[in-house]
């Protein structure tokens, strides 16, 4: 490795903390919390990644408590005394190992489907009664969410914010990305209303605006929001919310003034430019137009997308020249690592001791597991 590591293992100030180094914990379905329950399991699991080397853990999807919030077995969710004890270890075991850790909130949107938990008669809500595209030959139709369900539903992502406060997390990310409910609400292909929540793309932003403002009603100043976004979606990948700069802003800024403190830019290969004409990717581009901290994510370390992956494919390591030569230019703040933490606890260590030989290789067998 020709760069030097220095500022990828620096500190960064994150609300009232301050994060060890930029890495970052990229969240991960894991479905090992059986009832929505996190177990001593998974906090040893997270504890592992602080103690390796991670400045901010960012957990897997938690789901908010709606009847519909649901789509993935054994998913651990954001409320009832049961799950809040759960997470209230995995909170104590990461600041106990020097880490910083926050949840990430999530509703499926038109994604669940009837017979998942845990009520398997509920089907999915969406913004409109329009199949989810990763659903393929197998569609079925969501319910059109009421006035009455939106505001169930931004409720909801409050309160799970403030019980995550109440549980010493260190600031909560919202999940607005990859065609779950707020993503569905944004993308016109899923979003067909004709009320105050549908038409233009600034009525198709409301409801992420109201979630990220009653969220930071519910966590007061200070507390970090960040808002992990994509253009890609399950089952279509070459979408695009924003297909310019100027439509990039017009997304972002209206969440920047409702409270987000960090954007999560999620893409499947972070060295992939996002517009025409310059080399910036998607977190660049955000970091350039709202002044905001950003977040990258996509392939880190790693020489293949998670889509690989899931088709059997192992991940051979790969160096990261680039990625620090654009941390260096402030291309953004943060970097999210992903499968490779999933196959090695200590890859940060490890890297930053130069002891990458001893790196623990990505094979499709470490989603499996919870190590």
């Amino acid at each position: 490795m020709s760069r030097s590591l220095d500022l990828l293992f620096s500190s960064f100030r994150f609300g009232a903390a301050t994060l060890p180094s930029r890495i970052v914990m990229a969240p991960m379905t894991r479905s090992k919390s059986p009832g929505g329950v996190p177990t001593a399991k998974v906090a040893a699991y997270y504890r592992r990644r602080a103690e390796g080397g991670v400045g901010l853990i960012i957990t897997e999807g938690t789901v908010i408590e709606h009847k519909a919030s649901n789509g993935y077995p054994d998913v651990p969710r954001m409320y009832g005394a049961d799950a809040l004890a759960g997470w209230k270890r995995v909170v104590d075991e990461v600041h106990e190992a020097g880490g910083v850790i926050i949840p990430q909130l999530w509703h499926v949107g038109s994604y669940r489907k009837r017979g998942t938990p845990p009520d398997p008669d509920v089907p999915g809500y969406g913004p409109s009664a329009v199949p989810h595209p990763a659903h393929g030959d197998d569609p079925e139709l969501p319910v059109a969410m009421s006035l009455q369900d939106i505001a169930e539903v931004v409720g909801a992502f409050a309160a799970a914010a403030g019980n995550a406060r109440e549980l010493g997390f260190d600031g909560v990310e919202i999940h607005g990305a990859h065609s779950y409910l707020i993503d569905q609400f944004l993308w016109e292909r899923t979003n067909l209303r004709t009320d105050e929540y549908g038409g233009s793309p600034e009525r198709r932003l409301r409801l992420a605006v109201e979630v990220v403002t009653a969220v930071r009603e519910a966590v007061g100043p200070g507390f970090p929001i960040q808002f992990r976004f994509s253009q890609w979606k399950m089952g279509h990948y070459r979408a695009k919310l924003a297909a310019t700069p100027e439509a990039l802003e017009r997304l972002l800024i209206p969440l920047v003034e409702a409270g987000v403190d960090v954007f999560h830019a999620s893409t499947r290969r972070y060295s992939e430019p996002e517009f025409p004409g310059s080399e910036l990717n998607l977190a660049g581009w955000t970091q350039r137009l709202t002044g905001r901290p950003t977040i990258t994510v996509g392939s880190v370390g790693l020489d293949s997308d998670f889509l690989s992956s899931f088709r059997g494919r192992d991940a051979a390591p790969m160096g990261i020249d680039d990625l620090l030569a654009r941390l260096e230019r402030e291309e953004f703040s943060l970097v999210a690592v992903g499968r490779a933490l999933l196959a090695d606890a200590h890859w940060p260590r490890k890297l930053h001791e130069g002891r990458e030989d001893e790196i623990v290789p990505f094979t499709p067998e470490c989603m499996e597991r919870l190590e």
